[in-house]
């Protein structure tokens, strides 16, 4: 297998550290996707990463859909619960996760047009939205030890990489001095090898 991606993106950053835990390998093929001269669009239509190349030919996006491969493809260690309350519990501080890291990579985007296109008003919706997000995970994680069930799953690697994006391409935010339990959070994540090991890098 090979998984197309950007080594600074949040979600593909999710899917290396699933491949880390299981200790699936997988090569991976780093493509820039607003790059003029990007191969991502061979892959995915949508011209995202990540992309994961299967055996087959076939290939699977997005992030979510790349994870539940992988967790039927290595159901051991298990990041992803049988109980269906858990489940649901998991899949929704994922996808608060990924929509953190989706408003955040708006921004970056949009950061990237001159002055005179970019819109101060939609950067500062996509930074309420990063803001009511992340006072959510600090409320639902309080003084749990994990997101769900104080068990780590996905719940935790999509919030560790929403995390590390922000402090990538946002240090300026200094969520850690306004949300203590994710700030918490993040430096028992930190000390696993999957983590220390996919660390974004420009």
């Amino acid at each position: 297998m090979k998984l197309v991606t950007s080594l600074t993106s949040p979600f593909a950053r999710k899917v290396r550290i699933v491949l880390a835990e299981k200790n699936i390998a997988c090569e991976i093929v780093v493509d820039i996707p607003w790059s003029a001269d990007t191969t991502v669009p061979q892959f995915n239509p949508l011209g995202k990463v990540p992309v994961l190349l299967r055996d087959d030919g076939s290939t699977l996006f997005d992030s979510r859909v790349i994870v539940e491969y992988l967790e039927q493809l290595k159901p051991w260690p298990m990041i992803i619960p049988v109980d269906e309350a858990q489940l649901i519990a998991v899949k929704r501080w994922e996808a608060l996760a990924d929509g953190i890291s989706d408003a955040a990579a708006t921004i970056f985007l949009e950061r990237k047009r001159s002055s005179a296109q970019q819109s101060q008003e939609w950067i500062d919706r996509q930074l309420d939205k990063i803001e009511r997000g992340l006072q959510a995970m600090n409320d639902d994680l309080g003084l749990h030890a994990y997101c769900v069930n104080g068990t780590y799953s996905l719940a935790d690697i999509a919030v560790g990489s929403a995390l590390g994006y922000l402090d990538f391409r946002f240090s300026d935010l200094q969520w850690r001095e306004r949300f203590p339990a994710l700030a918490r959070l993040a430096e028992v994540l930190a000390q696993r090898a999957s983590f220390a090991a996919t660390v974004p890098v420009a």
